[in-house]
């Protein structure tokens, strides 16, 4: 079964850490990715840019209308993902515990739909 990690940061705790322990997160999430490679676990992960370069679409009665920004305000707002390759939640879940993002916000697993 596929499984999406989505990583939430906390803008609180993400402008709190020094640049040391960013660099240090992103030593362990390219070493965790590695080790997902080679345990077949690994499909595809990528980091997003800051939610200011978004632009968010809305269509109603068939009109686009675009928005500058993330769709919601929140503490939180989605850094990453990570799509992995897992037996059942319960493996992916034990994955994305060993995930150092952790530290800055959350990580929702979710398992796709599969089509």
């Amino acid at each position: 079964m596929r499984y999406l990690c989505l990583f939430y940061i906390d803008q609180n705790l993400a402008d709190a850490a020094s640049k040391e322990e960013w660099a240090e997160i992103d030593r362990e999430s390219l070493a965790s990715n590695e080790e997902l490679r080679r345990s077949g676990h690994y499909l595809a992960s990528n980091a997003l840019a800051d939610p200011k370069t978004a632009k968010t679409l809305r269509v109603r009665a068939g009109k686009a209308s675009w928005t500058d920004g993330p769709f919601a305000e929140t503490k939180e707002h989605l850094g990453g993902f990570l799509l992995i390759e897992a037996k059942n939640l319960a493996e992916a879940m034990e994955i994305a515990e060993r995930d150092s993002l952790a530290r800055m916000g959350a990580i929702e697993v979710r398992e796709t739909a599969g089509f």
